[in-house]
């Protein structure tokens, strides 16, 4: 048993780091429809390698549907898969090949998953601010300082929109006196914004981690 567990670690590692870059898709997702192309191309890789019998008419429907479009491209190879009669089979012989060896990959995805819209969800809810807070920074001249400040205004108008950060978010915005939570600059006062104050850093981390959850960072973000 333990060899034969040994040889099925060995195999689903192998095949899990062959289909990794798949994976990082969901980094670049903008929408849950995108995500889930992700996921169930990532899931059909795995599949491919490890349930190869399963995978059969699974591939034998993309090449029908390549064929139909006349084109290959990957999201058309998983409209295609996911139409095969055989998808929902070569998915739970994946599933309980990856729980052998103590892979959840449903709870594994929807992690992922759930970071990814959270993160979605905050940028979206401050792109508008954050269009006005760089031109105004431009506008100034640019300086690291200016964009110092920026960010932060940023950096909260996206924790704003995380529920757990509400705690967090309503500290902030006691210690600097404002007066609407949703709007940050209304009444800005740029010297009550000191990121060296000690009820900024949970939310610095904070949108840190969503970042991160997300598959992007703060930086890359801000300067998209």
């Amino acid at each position: 048993m333990s060899s034969l567990l040994e040889q099925r670690e060995i195999e689903f590692t192998n095949a899990f780091n062959a289909n990794r870059a798949t994976l990082a898709g969901f980094a670049n997702c903008a929408s849950l429809e995108e995500l889930h192309v992700v996921r169930d191309g990532f899931y059909l890789g795995l599949a491919t390698e490890l349930c190869p019998i399963e995978a059969v008419p699974v591939k034998q429907k993309i090449l029908q549907g390549m064929v139909a479009a006349q084109s290959g491209g990957f999201k058309q190879t998983i409209e295609s898969a996911r139409l095969a009669t055989g998808w929902d089979a070569m998915l739970e012989a994946l599933f309980l090949k990856a729980m052998f060896v103590g892979t959840d990959l449903q709870s594994m995805w929807i992690g992922l998953e759930k970071g990814r819209i959270e993160w979605l969800t905050a940028v979206s809810a401050a792109h508008h601010i954050k269009v006005v807070l760089k031109s105004s920074v431009e506008n100034e001249g640019g300086s690291e300082g200016d964009t110092s400040d920026a960010m932060m205004v940023w950096i909260y108008a996206m924790c704003v929109n995380v529920p757990k950060l509400e705690k967090e978010c309503e500290e902030w915005a006691s210690v600097v006196g404002m007066k609407e939570k949703m709007a940050p600059l209304n009444g800005y006062d740029a010297e009550k914004w000191d990121p060296r104050k000690k009820e900024w850093a949970p939310l610095d981390l904070g949108a840190q981690a969503v970042a991160e959850r997300g598959g992007s960072d703060l930086k890359k973000a801000w300067a998209a």
